[in-house]
Formats: C-alpha cells, sequence, structure tokens
C-alpha cells in the first residue's frame, strides 16, 4: 500500500516509518522540515520526502488537498492537535483515501477515578490539548459510524525512547530530578507520591499503529488506549530510577504547595499536569482486536531514554549509569 505518515520524522516516525517500510509499503513522509529521524535506519532510503509547513498550510486551506494528491491508501497523522484541522482534513480525504490514522494522546481523559481506564471512561479533559484531542477523537468515529472515511484514532501515553527526555518521576522535565536521584539526595514528592503515570515506549506505539494498517476492517471506527503494559507511581518510578545509579531513593513527601515552594514554577506546574491526573490504562482492546503487544515495560522505556542521555552528555547526573535490572 502507499502510506502518507505526516510528521514521520518525529517520536513515532522513527520508528513507524522503518516498519512500514519493512512490511513492504511505499512510504511518503510528510513534515516541516529535513531534520533526522531520532532513529537512524536504512529504510529512510526508501523513503519519499515532502516538505509542507502544516499550520501554514491549514491557515490558507490547502493542506488537506495537497495531502489528498498525494494517492494515498493510508494516510496516518501524528501531528494533529486541533478539531479544525483534523475536520478539514478529514472532509479533503473522504473519498480519495481508504484509512485515516490519528494520533491522540491518553490526555483526551481527566483525572481516572477508577483504574485501569478503558475507552468508554467517562472522564471529562481537562485543558485546552486534551479537550481538542477527545473533540478529535469523538469526530473521527462519528465520521466513520456515519459511513464517511474510515478512521482509527491511538491515544498513547507518555512517549519515551531514545533521542528526548523522559516524562520523569515527579511528572516533569527538570533534570535537576535525575541529578538528585543519581547522588542519593533527598527528593521531594508531592502528596506520598501514589499519583500515577503511564508511559509508552515509541516503538510499541509504532507496533500499534502498524496493527491498525494491518486490520483496517477491525480498526476502522474505533479507538485504543496505547501505553506499556503497567503504570508507575511516582514514589515507584523513583525509586527504580535511583537503583540505576546504584542508589537508594531518599523519598520526603511534601504538600502541593510545600512541592511549590521549592520548585521552579514551569516544572512545578507540569508536574501537577501529570500526577494530578493519576492516569492508567487498559490496553485489552488493543490486545484483543489488534493483537498489540507491548515489548517494553515502563520503566525498561525510560532506562533506555536515560541511558542515550547520559550516553549522549544530554543529561548531567552525578553517578555511573549501572543496570536497569
Amino acid at each position: 500500500m502507499k502510506i502518507v505518515v505526516i510528521g514521520g520524522s518525529g517520536h513515532i516516525g522513527s520508528f513507524l516509518v522503518p516498519r512500514l517500510v519493512r512490511a513492504g509499503h511505499e512510504v511518503i513522509n510528510v513534515s516541516r522540515g529535513q531534520r533526522a529521524p531520532y532513529v537512524d535506519a536504512r529504510e529512510w532510503n526508501d523513503v519519499r520526502q515532502v516538505a509542507a509547513d502544516r499550520r501554514e498550510e491549514d491557515q490558507a486551506g490547502t493542506f488537506g488537498g495537497r495531502i489528498a494528491e498525494l494517492g494515498a491508501d493510508v494516510v496516518v497523522d501524528l501531528v494533529c492537535f486541533t478539531l479544525e484541522s483534523a475536520t478539514a482534513l478529514v472532509e479533503r480525504l473522504r473519498g480519495a483515501t481508504g484509512h485515516l490514522l490519528h494520533c491522540g494522546s491518553i490526555w483526551r481523559y481527566g483525572p481516572g477515578r477508577k483504574v485501569p481506564i478503558s475507552e468508554d471512561a467517562d472522564l471529562p479533559p481537562l485543558g485546552e490539548y486534551g479537550i481538542q484531542k477527545d473533540r478529535i477523537a469523538r469526530m473521527l468515529k462519528a465520521e466513520t459510524a456515519g459511513g464517511g472515511l474510515a478512521t482509527t484514532s491511538l491515544h498513547p501515553g507518555h512517549i519515551v525512547g531514545p533521542g528526548w527526555q523522559p516524562i520523569g518521576p515527579l511528572g516533569n522535565l527538570d533534570p535537576e530530578v535525575w541529578h538528585t536521584l543519581s547522588a542519593g539526595k533527598v527528593l521531594k514528592v508531592p502528596d506520598g507520591g501514589t499519583a500515577l503515570m503511564h508511559h509508552v515506549h515509541a516503538d510499541d506505539l509504532a507496533q500499534a499503529f502498524e496493527k491498525a494498517v494491518e486490520h483496517r476492517g477491525i480498526a476502522a471506527g474505533e479507538d485504543f488506549n496505547i501505553v506499556a503494559p503497567t503504570a508507575l507511581s511516582a514514589r515507584g518510578y523513583a525509586e527504580i530510577a535511583a537503583g540505576w545509579f546504584g542508589r537508594t531513593a531518599s523519598l520526603k513527601s511534601v504538600t502541593w504547595a510545600e512541592f511549590r515552594e521549592s520548585t521552579p514554577e514551569t516544572h512545578a506546574q507540569t508536574s501537577w499536569e501529570h500526577l494530578n491526573r493519576n492516569h492508567c490504562f487498559s490496553i485489552r482492546k488493543a490486545q484483543q482486536l489488534l493483537g498489540y503487544e507491548p515489548r517494553y515495560e515502563p520503566d525498561a522505556a525510560v532506562f533506555e531514554s536515560v541511558q542515550w542521555l547520559v550516553e549522549n552528555r544530554r543529561l548531567p547526573v552525578a553517578g555511573e549509569l549501572r543496570s536497569s535490572n
């Protein structure tokens, strides 16, 4: 099949595009620039590259037409963030392509009340990003149910993999957290560290997209949570991560007010956004319908990210990174 991947040079596409090429598909990558993928693979030599600035072309009303003109059997959209943009693409692809796959987000769900969270959970999203992702998923489901374009939305957890920093044990991107754990110093953890976060390795997510392409008849009109087999609590995550440096985590439970007083506002707010949601998801639907079988537990996926960052001097730590075991 001819498959167009929008945003294929990013985190997910770095693993998905080579998978699709290996499966024998003709792949076209549509991206804004010419940046290299996060992971090198010889399969990229067989990929056609198309440069397009989606934001500008959406404003001009030309992006959907550009994609439709590529004549793809399947379009995988990895970088759509508003209902308006998603709707415009659907309207141009209706009748012009066989299947549209959209990358959503677990933030389409609000704070968890009962875990694991399934796809039919009634958890109204928080924040504009989650609201838009939820609206897109509902629009796509209605489009297919109404006899229009065959669509599927996949909703990943916190994506991790080599080449970029993972959401850390405190639910933020503060590199000081990793230095503190590697040094065996005291780490302040809000509300006892019981809140859950659900990560997914980018290659496991790519696997799910590939399987949805393979099983269009089953995947059409559906949405899927795509995460690791288990979730991490903030406290458990910190304890595991400290062990990678031969340390025992020294954790101090603090209130959110105390945490905000001692943490830069940007990092504190990011922590709140992640930990307040307390997310842990079921992957049963994806396993049963798509045959999704994630290879990575969340801690193994994060370790791979941290290992890459340390080896490439992107993450300052106080001790030697030893093992994920």
